[in-house]
């Protein structure tokens, strides 16, 4: 068996291994799919734009619509913060980074080039290979567990889905594995009762000043990070306690208290002090934002999120929840494909699970028997349990359901590959653990080492190709297809359609502005100048009125026929138009197949 701890060279030419498969992965297929909407808010802030130009309520060409996804040489980081600030409810580091970035890459035909904005956080996600290595080296002590862990990274079909989309949450993962190794060291000073270095506060604020900076989600992070410091602050408070002079446990229970804390506080001054110069320092540089975080809760951009209620549907998000995890390890085709195959597939998820439940929780129990990787084991197993408890109490008690989104999860996500690699690392290593008889393990954990025996290699290994079947399902597209799927409504729209387009839907947010623009780079990128370029129409919603149809017929009339209208996400407008309101338009009566995020109706204007 190879000995990873004493030819170095080979761990670092494995790591490179495992970084040039990730790389690979991430790389096939970046622009093959369709931009969806929330990618579009991605190009359009980072580029210094802003979703205001686009008109509303008349008839606007395709070029007016994609307008804002054209680069400006004046635009500068002022315009960047401005427009996200205004328009936004994200934080700007990532988009002043990848501004930066765009401007290396020329346009393409015109517009931001969406390979180059994918590339970005590709890359992004190919750091954190080497990155979660480091964090399990220096967490577990050991480099098996960072190779293991950099090899579920590498392949991880949930990592390959937040790598593959010019999105934000591949530098969050970056940010969290340095906060997590913060916390590794300092909790490790707190155990020995030694001082948190003065490096260690300063570059711990700074992690967390720059998460917050990255997704205001990182805020869980340090919630999740605060409860399992003071877990183990309480733990350093028993273990003193029952070290404490036997005449001082006989004493009142007032005086013992007493005694016992100004001790414990007197030994854990200089670590307890510089933890709360790091809790000031980060509360110092989240505060910033706060203005901005207020406006969130009453923004209609992220109402969707309060809809409905998690408790009516309590096995739906907890499947959801179930479901995000499974795919940070493993996945399988269950999106464009049959039904049979998708129902197999789940079924082998699923039973896969059940198979590995018992593997990963003999590995955790062994390591958490050791010495030498027991604090790490219950540092980054308690940030995961913690994590998962406060996205189910937002869910739950909050009314914010994090279950919809998958996104959301990279909170946890870096840990979780790191907690399962170290108890994958046991398993394959359980044939030398048993023979170390020097160890002096006890007879249950003989028996936990020789179940993991049964498996060894050949159980990290299959969980590993798993990963890899999950990475290019998800390249391939079978898993963690769009939201929107404009690749299979564009051609529909096209092949239905004799006459020109208007394609009409109702504005309430930028939401919709972006919805459209899913439509139009479809259009842009399929057929090109091949065909007439649709019309598009946002008609501003008004509560109060009919006002959104007013206007859709307003600009009917104004058209000249025959006109093939397309109402997409209208529904008001298509219910008017079905009971007959209108009488220059009349639906068509063929029936065509739903598309994911639209809702849309043909009818033909004569």
């Amino acid at each position: 068996m190879v000995n990873f701890t004493q030819r170095s060279w080979l761990q670092w030419l494995t790591l490179f291994g495992w970084i040039a498969i990730g790389t690979i992965i991430r790389f096939i297929n970046l622009d093959a799919k369709p931009p969806w909407s929330d990618e579009f808010a991605t190009l359009v802030f980072s580029l210094g734009n802003s979703f205001r130009t686009v008109p509303l309520d008349r008839a606007i060409a395709l070029d007016t619509l994609l307008q804002p996804l054209q680069p400006r040489p004046s635009a500068s980081f002022g315009d960047v913060f401005h427009n996200l600030m205004t328009e936004s409810t994200h934080p700007p580091v990532y988009f002043l980074l990848n501004h930066l970035w765009l401007q290396l890459f020329p346009p393409d035909e015109g517009l931001v080039s969406l390979w180059a904005a994918r590339a970005f956080s590709a890359i992004l996600g190919v750091a954190a290979i080497p990155a979660i290595f480091g964090l399990c080296w220096l967490a577990f002590r050991s480099r098996l567990v960072g190779q293991i862990a950099a090899a579920m990274m590498a392949v991880s079909p949930y990592g390959i889905y937040q790598a593959q989309e010019p999105r934000h949450y591949t530098l969050a993962i970056l940010v969290i594995i340095a906060s997590l190794a913060c916390l590794v060291v300092a909790t490790r000073c707190l155990e020995n009762r030694k001082p948190i270095p003065i490096w260690l506060v300063f570059t711990w604020v700074g992690t967390n000043t720059l998460g917050i900076a990255v997704h205001y989600f990182f805020t869980l992070t340090l919630c999740a990070e605060a409860i399992v410091l003071l877990a183990v602050v309480w733990k350093q408070f028993k273990i003193h306690n029952s070290q404490f002079p036997e005449s001082t446990v006989r004493a009142g229970f007032g005086r013992r208290f007493i005694d016992i804390s100004v001790n414990m506080l007197a030994k854990l001054a200089p670590t307890t002090s510089r933890l709360i110069a790091v809790a000031a320092g980060t509360t110092a540089g989240g505060l910033i934002w706060l203005p901005f975080l207020q406006s969130i809760p009453d923004n209609q951009m992220t109402d969707w999120i309060y809809r409905g209620n998690p408790f009516g549907s309590i096995l739906e998000s907890t499947a959801r929840f179930l479901a995000w995890m499974i795919s940070m390890l493993w996945l399988l085709p269950v999106e464009g494909v049959s039904q049979p195959i998708a129902l197999v597939c789940g079924v082998i998820i699923v039973a896969f699970l059940f198979w590995t439940l018992p593997i990963l929780i003999s590995g955790w129990k062994i390591q958490l028997w050791r010495s030498r990787s027991r604090s790490g084991t219950q540092v980054v197993g308690g940030f995961v349990l913690v994590a998962i408890a406060l996205f189910s109490i937002v869910t739950y008690a909050l009314g914010a359901d994090l279950s919809i989104a998958s996104r959301y999860h990279f909170v946890y996500f870096p840990a979780l590959i790191a907690i399962v690699s170290a108890a994958l690392a046991i398993c394959w290593d359980s044939n030398r653990l048993v023979q170390h008889t020097e160890l002096n393990w006890t007879p249950r954990q003989q028996l936990r080492l020789k179940f993991l025996q049964t498996r060894g290699k050949v159980a990290v290994v299959l969980i590993w190709l798993l990963g890899l079947l999950g990475a290019l399902t998800v390249v391939f597209n079978f898993g963690y297809q769009k939201i929107e799927r404009p690749d299979r409504l564009v051609p529909i729209m096209q092949q239905g359609s004799q006459n020109p387009i208007l394609i009409a839907t109702a504005h309430y947010t930028r939401a919709q502005v972006r919805e459209l623009m899913t439509l139009g780079w479809q259009f842009k990128h399929l057929y090109g100048s091949q065909v007439n370029s649709p019309l598009f129409l946002l008609a501003q919603h008004d509560r109060s009125s009919n006002r959104s149809v007013e206007t859709l017929y307003k600009t009917i009339a104004e058209l000249p026929k025959p006109l093939d209208l397309w109402v997409v996400n209208f529904t008001s407008a298509r219910h008017d138009l079905e009971e007959g309101n209108n009488q220059i338009c009349v639906p068509d009566s063929q029936r065509r197949a739903k598309v994911n995020g639209y809702r849309a109706k043909l009818f033909h204007c004569q």
